[in-house]
């Protein structure tokens, strides 16, 4: 008899166990979800810059480096995207460009703040983020 009664009781409490552990794992699941969430939010919430040029464009060349930098050590502060318009000729009449390069700054809400049309230096462009009101700091490396 006490035996049965041992295995009932032992029956509801893991029962009672499973019941309630279960919302806290989905509780905590859906707090780690909405922080996920927020990061991406927060992530895709950055100024970004966009140079439209071409691969083959002699100055667009000499962005490239310069492009590929400022993606690489600044990504937490903008984001930094380069438009091939002769490969993508529908991207230079959708932002309104009349040569290349051009490079559109835009806020992290996505509203235009800039344009320039030309070469444009790195220094020149940290500039005229630092005048946008851009807190420019360049992702620090481990070496």
């Amino acid at each position: 008899m006490k035996a049965k009664i041992f295995v009932i009781v032992a029956t509801v409490a893991v029962a009672a166990a499973v019941v309630f552990l279960k919302p806290g794992k989905k509780a905590e699941s859906a707090g780690v979800q909405e922080q996920t969430r927020a990061q991406a939010a927060q992530t895709q919430a950055l100024p970004r810059l966009v140079d439209l040029g071409a691969g083959k464009c002699i100055p667009c060349k000499a962005m490239k480096p310069i492009l590929e930098e400022l993606s690489a050590n600044y990504a937490e502060t903008f984001k930094t995207e380069f438009i091939d318009v002769w490969e993508n000729p529908d991207a230079g009449k959708q932002y309104g460009i009349n040569l290349i390069p051009t490079q559109i700054f835009f806020s992290a809400d996505g509203k235009e703040l800039f344009r320039h049309e030309g070469f444009f230096s790195k220094e020149d462009i940290l500039a005229k983020w630092r005048a946008l009101g851009v807190a420019v700091k360049e992702r620090s490396t481990l070496k």
